[in-house]
Formats: C-alpha cells, structure tokens, sequence
C-alpha cells in the first residue's frame, strides 16, 4: 500500500490521516517493524517530518535487514563471481533515495566480513519487486568481461510469472517497441521502430485456473520492464505489479521471478547455468 503525501506533518499525523481504517496502535506498530518508507527510506520515528509529494509505502510483509544479511541465498560463488537469489521487495543497487537497503551492499557485507579488501562490482540488476538470479563480479577485470559482452556470452534468462486471466495463445512469442518516458520513467511499446528499441519475448503457458496463468518466459533481449509491459499490453499484466497493473496481489508481491540465466562463462568458454526454484507463494495462485 502506498501514497503520496498531500501535507506537511509529522509522520504519524500523515498515517493516521491516510490509514483510517486502522488504529493508533496499529499504525505505531507498522513503524516499530519497519513496515513504513518515506521516499524508499525505512522510517520508525513517529516524529519524522513529512513534506508534501513525499511517497509514503506500507509494507505488508516485514523484510528484516538483519535477516537478508545473515540468510543471503548464495546460488554459486568462486574467486571472480558471487550469485544470489535476490528476494522480492530489495533494491538491486542503490539509488538516491535508497544507499543501504540494497543487495548490492549486503552482498559487500558479506564479502568484507570474510576480507575488509574485498569489493564487489555489479554486472546486471533486477527491479526491486522481481526476484531471482542476480550475478555479481568480485574484480574489475571479471566485471568488464561479463558485462562489456553481456548480450553475446548470455544464451538464456528464465522467468516466472503468474499473470492476470487466461492467454488466448497459450504460447508465442511478443515482439515490440519500447521507449521510457523520461519525466515519469514509466517505460510503454511504440509502432515506431526509429522511437523504441526492440523487444523480444517467448512464453509458454504452464498452468492456468479461472483468475491467474502461471508463465514460463525467456528473453531474448533486455530491455527495462520487457516482460511486465509486454504483457500489460496483452491485457494480462503481472499479478501484483503496481506499475503497469492494479498492484492486487493474494501472495502479497509481484509474481515475477528469474530462475534460471544459462552464459558462456568468458573466463574460461565454458557454459554455466544458474538457476533457482519456483518461489512457492506462486503455486498457490495456480491450485
């Protein structure tokens, strides 16, 4: 759940304003668990000043810092490369608003408790509401040959998606064009092939009932928000994306998650596939 502050108060004032369906109590204990962002800032203070257009997020489920720094789900690591199992509602890589709260910087945690030296480069991203495989480099040197060649050494990027109602060709591929609108950095499919930039996707239908079709999709291209603007145009959005669908969601986040990337491992040619299971909140919205 979220809003956009419409005055300038203190932060409880501005909960108890918007939330009026809960308590005093319950919203003062939304701000002991973390549950309340300002800006992608986690804010427990009642007292924190909120300004006009400030962005204020309820988070229905607790993620605990504590808990992602002790628990990261390390898929593969070797002397040049770490992959993790990014849990959904995390930032890849920091953003103006949000330095610390990030995959990235735990995963530097990590390393660092093992050698203060250590770094960690970052090789590709994902949204913060998709889960799944994320790779990053542990030099500079593993970090430019992964990623300068990006397009050539990755051979597949597999996702799962649950989506809105039933497809009506239960396998295909969408091909289209897509551009990103610079002031609200929401990202839309054009006609005009000198506008946007070519998109690719393959999916399959693995298993549908009468509400949701759950997805197996491959990628062939990268470009920002492919598959959740993809099949927002096909009238079948992702099942809890607040960006391009209504954000409605029984397991409580984007039903989104990429479980298998297959490369040419640079160092060495040799191919490499890392790969994660089905997030089990999404089986249960195909029963």
């Amino acid at each position: 759940m979220e809003f956009i502050s419409q005055e300038e108060d203190i932060l409880i004032n501005v909960l108890r304003n918007n939330l009026t369906k809960y308590s005093k109590n319950n919203i003062k204990s939304f701000l002991s668990k973390e549950m309340v962002l300002v800006n992608n800032n986690i804010q427990t203070r009642y007292d924190y000043l909120v300004h006009k257009t400030d962005k204020i997020e309820i988070r229905e489920t607790k993620i605990k810092v504590s808990k992602i720094k002790s628990n990261l789900n390390i898929i593969y690591e070797d002397e040049d490369l770490i992959v993790i199992n990014k849990p959904y509602g995390l930032l890849s890589i920091a953003t103006k608003d949000e330095k610390e709260y990030t995959l990235y910087h735990f995963v530097s945690d990590y390393l660092k408790s093992k050698n203060k030296n250590n770094k960690v480069f970052v090789i590709h991203r994902l949204d913060k509401d998709t889960s799944g495989v994320v790779i990053f480099a542990k030099n500079q040197k593993t970090k430019n040959m992964f990623q300068n060649n990006w397009d050539s050494i990755v051979k597949m990027r597999k996702y799962y998606a649950v989506v809105n109602g039933n497809l009506k060709e239960k396998e295909g591929t969408i091909k289209n064009y897509l551009v990103e609108n610079d002031k609200t950095f929401m990202v839309y499919s054009t006609n005009n092939k000198k506008e946007g930039k070519l998109s690719v996707t393959e999916y399959k239908v693995l298993k549908e009932n009468k509400d949701y079709s759950l997805l197996d999709i491959n990628i062939r291209t990268g470009r920002k928000n492919q598959i959740r603007v993809s099949f927002k145009d096909l009238g079948n959005p992702i099942v809890g994306d607040k960006k391009y669908g209504d954000g409605k969601s029984l397991i409580k986040r984007m039903a989104l998650h990429q479980y298998k990337i297959e490369l040419i491992d640079p160092r060495d040619n040799k191919k490499r596939v890392f790969r994660t299971e089905m997030p089990t909140s999404f089986k249960k919205l195909i029963k």
